[in-house]
């Protein structure tokens, strides 16, 4: 297959430097920042206190700092909470103005780092003279066909629990590394398995239904649809409802459940 490369202006960079970088971001984030070396990427998100999303993103080891890959219309709004944060710590914020590409569709070229979240989605680049050949909205169709959620798009800050938008499954929680910012609430729904919805594609004939329009298991509310396109979207499903005949606005919905995603979640 042939690599295609997008540049995602929807998404901007944020450089955590100093000597207290690690560890500030470390007690922050749900990802293990500690560990992380240079040129590797990890997918990580920043809580609210009681547990749910605030800041989806990405982490990439630099050799002088670590680079936050984060939604650009939520950049100013990281910034302001990292500084609430700051403290004492002696660290330096400040945006990074490099341009985000991302490669799917066959071997990554030079420069890209592998998505952590799955092999499917390809890989990311940051800077350097990029020639892209796709679009955003091509990259975003295919991340929907890959089952992926965008969380800066489908989940409304300080709505979603991040186990709902599948951070558990695409490798964007370390359960292993100790406190973070809303650890406890996610941690016990994870060890509890008290999972009652999650972010499943579905598809559809027709064009998208608007953001929060219902799904329907005969008369019972089985969820929501999310972001999509003409035919697919994202929606919030109750696992419990999925079994039987699914509508939306009256026509019939198939759940497509990802690879990744395993039978019992």
């Amino acid at each position: 297959m042939t690599t295609r490369i997008a540049r995602l202006d929807s998404r901007a960079l944020i450089r955590v430097s100093g000597p207290d970088a690690r560890p500030f971001l470390h007690t922050l984030l749900t990802q293990d920042v500690e560990t992380l070396t240079e040129g590797q990427l990890r997918f990580g998100a920043l809580l609210s206190p009681p547990g749910r999303l605030l800041f989806d993103l990405f982490l990439w080891g630099g050799p002088d700092a670590i680079v936050l890959d984060v939604a650009a219309d939520r950049r100013d709004a990281l910034l302001q909470r990292l500084a609430m944060y700051k403290l004492r710590a002696r660290v330096t914020v400040e945006p990074d103005d490099r341009p985000i590409f991302a490669a799917w569709g066959g071997d990554l070229p030079d420069g890209f780092v592998a998505d952590p979240r799955t092999p499917a989605l390809g890989g990311r680049a940051y800077g350097g003279a990029v020639a892209a050949d796709a679009t955003e909205a091509d990259w975003q169709a295919h991340r929907l066909a890959v089952g992926v959620p965008d969380p800066a798009t489908d989940a409304p800050a300080d709505k979603t629990y991040p186990i709902e938008a599948n951070f558990d499954l695409l490798n964007g929680i370390d359960f292993q590394k100790g406190c973070f910012v809303g650890q406890e609430t996610t941690s016990r729904m994870k060890r509890r398995g008290a999972i009652k919805t999650r972010m499943l594609p579905i598809a559809f004939d027709g064009p998208t239904p608007v953001f929060g329009a219902e799904v329907l298991n005969g008369d019972l509310r089985a969820g929501e649809v999310l972001s999509g396109r003409d035919g697919a979207a994202m929606a919030l499903l109750r696992l419990d409802r999925l079994d039987g005949a699914l509508t939306v606005d009256g026509r019939p919905v198939e759940v497509r459940r990802p690879a990744w995603v395993p039978p019992a979640a």
